[in-house]
C-alpha cells in the first residue's frame, strides 16, 4: 500500500499534574540545552578552557534565547496584538517564539559575555557555541512538530502530514522535519569542521558556515511554509525570508575573512 500522508494528532502535553503541566516542545527544549552544554563542556576541556566560563556563558544563552526569542516573536510578528495587551507579552507558555529574535538576543548577550568574562573576540565564542546551537535548533523544530505548529502548504507529497489537531483535513508540508533536517546537517558539518580540522584557527569559519547553513535553508523552507501572521499576505517575501537575508550575508562575509586571513 503507497502511503498517501501522515495523520498527525499528537497530544502535545505529556501530562500534568494540578498546574503543573508538561509538554513535548518544554522537554524537547531543555534537552536541547543539556545535549547542548554538554557538547560546549568538552570542547571547552580540549582547549583547557576554565569551567566558570562555561557555566557563565550557558546562564547567559539559557535566558538570552528566552527573552530574545519572545520579543522577536513580539515585535516581528505580533505587535498589532501585543501593543493593545502588553501584559500577555509575559505569557511564554502560550506559545510564541521566533528564532530570529533569539539569534539576535544571543548576539547581544555574547557581546556582554566577551567583554566581561572571556575578554577574547565575540567571535572566539561564536566559533565554539554554534556547534551546540544547531543541535538545539533540531530539538525545538521536533517541538514545534508535537505542538502541531508552523507548517507548511498543503501538498500531494506521501510524506504530507494532516494535522488534525489545527482542524486541517489536507497534507500539509512538515515545514517543522525540513528545518529540524537542515539543522542537523549544520550541526554535524559544524561539528567535524571544529573537530576533525583547523577552522577554530581561522576566526568566524564556523560561525559563518553556521549562519549560512541556519537561515539559507530557512530562507528556502519558507517559500512552503503557511504565514504565521495576517501582515504577511501578499509579500512577495515573508519575515521569516526577510529576517533571514542579513544572516546569509553575514555568514559569507565571515566565512571569505576568514579564508582570507
Amino acid at each position: 500500500m503507497i502511503l498517501n500522508s501522515i495523520n498527525w494528532n499528537v497530544d502535545p502535553e505529556i501530562f500534568s499534574v494540578g498546574f503543573i503541566h508538561v509538554r513535548y516542545y518544554g522537554l524537547l527544549f531543555a534537552m536541547g540545552f543539556m545535549l547542548g552544554y554538554y557538547i560546549i563542556e568538552k570542547m571547552f576541556k580540549s582547549e583547557g578552557i576554565q569551567q566558570e566560563w562555561l557555566d557563565k556563558l550557558f546562564m547567559y544563552v539559557v535566558i538570552a534565547t528566552i527573552v530574545g526569542a519572545r520579543l522577536g516573536h513580539v515585535f516581528f510578528y505580533g505587535w498589532d496584538y501585543y501593543s493593545q495587551h502588553p501584559g500577555d507579552i509575559i505569557k511564554i507558555w502560550e506559545g510564541g517564539l521566533a528564532s530570529h529574535g533569539g539569534a539576535i538576543g544571543i548576539l547581544i548577550a555574547l557581546y556582554y559575555y566577551s567583554k566581561k568574562v572571556t575578554k577574547k573576540s565575540m567571535i572566539w565564542t561564536l566559533d565554539r557555541l554554534v556547534v551546540p546551537v544547531a543541535l538545539t535548533a533540531v530539538f525545538i523544530r521536533l517541538g514545534n512538530l508535537m505542538n502541531s505548529e508552523i507548517y507548511g502548504h498543503a501538498t500531494d507529497l506521501p510524506w504530507g502530514f494532516v494535522f488534525e489537531r489545527r482542524g486541517e483535513e489536507v497534507a500539509k508540508h512538515p515545514t517543522q522535519l525540513y528545518e529540524a533536517l537542515c539543522y542537523l546537517i549544520t550541526f554535524v558539518v559544524t561539528f567535524f569542521t571544529y573537530w576533525k580540522t583547523k577552522a577554530k584557527e581561522k576566526q568566524g569559519l564556523i560561525f559563518g558556515i553556521f549562519l549560512i547553513g541556519i537561515f539559507l535553508s530557512r530562507f528556502f523552507i519558507e517559500f512552503v511554509k503557511e504565514n504565521q501572521e495576517a501582515f504577511e499576505e501578499g509579500m512577495t517575501f515573508n519575515m521569516g525570508q526577510l529576517l533571514s537575508v542579513p544572516f546569509v550575508i553575514a555568514g559569507v562575509y565571515y566565512i571569505y575573512n576568514a579564508l582570507k586571513k
